[in-house]
């Protein structure tokens, strides 16, 4: 279950479906990722195939991403079997 996001629009988006603060024509591929996300109990099963699952390194480690389009990923943690600290963004 996702238990807390850092990307307020991406909350937004998941819970009303509101684009606002998102790219809109990222929003399918989003309403994919989060609902696999939140029905996740480990962050091995974010590993979809084309989803270009990986863990993060550097300040980022402990986190893990998907991609979403282009540069675009989500990234989280997992604490127990809840997603954490979900955000959007584009890395370069």
């Amino acid at each position: 279950m996702i238990r807390s996001f850092k990307h307020a629009e991406l909350e937004r988006f998941f819970r009303t479906g509101s684009k606002a603060g998102i790219q809109p024509n990222h929003a399918k591929k989003l309403r994919v990722l989060l609902t696999a996300l939140d029905a996740a109990s480990n962050p091995q099963m974010m590993d979809g195939s084309g989803w270009g699952f990986h863990a993060l390194s550097g300040s980022l480690r402990g986190h893990w991403a998907v991609s979403v389009n282009g540069n675009w990923r989500i990234t989280f943690t997992f604490h127990g079997e809840d997603a954490e600290v979900v955000n959007y963004l584009d890395y370069h």
